[in-house]
């Protein structure tokens, strides 16, 4: 069974949608998304534990979990100018909302000793970029929260990594990036191109299906230098 977060929405729609048509049983939220319709995706605040608490036990028959984390929101503001209660707000969602869905899971894949958890983290902590403090301290925290949960469940067949995503032609990473700067970011990728969401699929993919990467992160970027 697989859970995704952020699902109405860019690479979170895109998995789920290709879920859905390959016949898995997938379940999904949305917080912002006002045209959403089905009884597998689900209004959830990730930020708020009660929210998913109550999501994950209206879902029935819970078992061979795979949690996808790709929920997330960005605040661009240079460091000096960054209004603390719109930074807080980045944390919340992607680090807190991030463990939340885990905590909430964790239970259930230890009782049945298996399970698959997968954050979408970023390059951004990798390679510095001005005015996205919060985005890349977010990211980046995911790392640190990788590495502990793995050291705690690695011996019940339960794994947890991250997918540092770098710039895809789909989703926030691409959509705020004006064209003549997309260009510039296209020549430090050896490739000269964007990654394409169907290999965030096969990333995705290759994860669930190996169970001795735990507690890492693999960098999906092309090469970006």
């Amino acid at each position: 069974m697989i859970l995704i977060t952020g699902a109405s929405r860019n690479i979170g729609k895109y998995l789920f949608d290709k879920y859905l048509s390959e016949k898995e049983d997938v379940y999904g939220t949305f917080n912002k998304t006002s045209d959403i319709s089905g009884n597998r995706l689900s209004k959830v605040d990730i930020s708020n534990y009660q929210n998913v608490s109550e999501w994950i036990s209206s879902i029935e028959n819970l078992n061979t979990i795979t949690l996808i984390n790709c929920a997330g929101i960005s605040y661009n503001s240079f460091a000096h100018k960054a209004d603390p209660d719109e930074w807080r707000k980045v944390f919340e969602v992607n680090v807190f909302g991030a463990f939340n869905c885990i905590r909430c899971v964790l239970p259930l894949m230890r009782q049945q000793q298996f399970g698959r958890i997968i954050n979408l983290s970023s390059v951004v902590p990798q390679k510095p970029t001005p005015g996205v403090s919060a985005y890349s301290a977010s990211k980046s925290a995911l790392w640190g929260l990788t590495k502990s949960i793995s050291a705690e469940v690695g011996s019940l067949n339960i794994t947890i990594n991250n997918i540092n995503l770098g710039y895809v032609n789909l989703g926030m990473g691409v959509e705020s990036v004006p064209e003549a700067y997309q260009e510039i970011i296209k020549k430090q990728i050896p490739g000269g191109k964007f990654c394409e969401p169907s290999d965030i699929f096969q990333t995705v993919e290759f994860l669930r299906n190996t169970s001795y990467i735990n507690g890492t992160s693999i960098d999906l970027n092309g090469g970006l230098v």
